[in-house]
């Protein structure tokens, strides 16, 4: 079993692989919208990491399927699962007691400057907010409060929620898993060995946006 050796093992999705194995990681998934403490865990790179490990991650759960294809999509469902569900826990407490945050001391787990960027995002996106925001770090653990607390139908929020869900775990762990598998049959090279800068290209490709948006607005601001 892994052990923590440094706070650079928090961003590591590898690290909580090992660690904890598949329900590990449904917990973190879960735990990045529905207990909101999870927006500096790798929610993006952790999923297509797990795709590389898939094989392994099924079959030291469930036991040995023999079908790539069935051990990648066992645990996609079951990450889209954990992410609906954690979507469905962050809309019901937006709902119930979302306005009482903006009133809210920020705190380590807790910073009321991304419920704000969360909600301008839903604003200016509508619906199609909570299946975009599944691709936004940070974004995508306020956006299910959001929508509770502007009152978003719950049956239109259940739609795009199961729609973003399956979209992001499906894409992320299919791209990982089958990346991997062409990388060593095309080119004899496993993905296992340069994690660290697939990690480091995910995180730049996904917060992109959210930092264009941050600073777009700024300058819009001063003119």
């Amino acid at each position: 079993m892994e052990h923590f050796e440094s706070w650079k093992d928090l961003l590591n999705p590898e690290f909580y692989i090992k660690l904890g194995g598949f329900w590990l990681i449904l917990f973190i998934v879960f735990a990045e919208t529905g207990l909101f403490v999870g927006f500096f865990l790798p929610g993006d790179s952790l999923l297509f990491v797990s795709g590389i490990y898939a094989q392994e991650l099924v079959a030291n759960t469930f036991g040995a399927t023999g079908s790539d294809l069935l051990d990648t999509t066992i645990l996609s469902l079951c990450v889209a699962a954990a992410a609906i569900i954690g979507n469905q826990v962050g809309y019901w407490f937006g709902k119930k007691t979302g306005p009482a945050l903006y009133n809210r001391e920020d705190s380590f787990f807790f910073k009321k400057k991304y419920l704000h960027q969360a909600h301008d995002f839903f604003e200016q996106h509508g619906a199609l907010a909570v299946i975009m925001a599944r691709f936004l770090p940070i974004v995508r653990t306020f956006m299910p409060i959001v929508a509770g607390i502007v009152n978003m139908d719950k049956k239109e929020f259940l739609r795009d929620n199961i729609i973003g869900g399956l979209l992001w775990a499906f894409s992320l762990i299919f791209a990982g898993h089958y990346l991997n598998e062409l990388f060593k049959t095309q080119f004899d090279v496993d993905l296992k060995s340069h994690l660290e800068m697939i990690i480091i290209v995910i995180v730049a490709v996904t917060t992109l946006p959210v930092i264009f948006k941050f600073f777009f607005s700024k300058h819009k601001d001063r003119h």
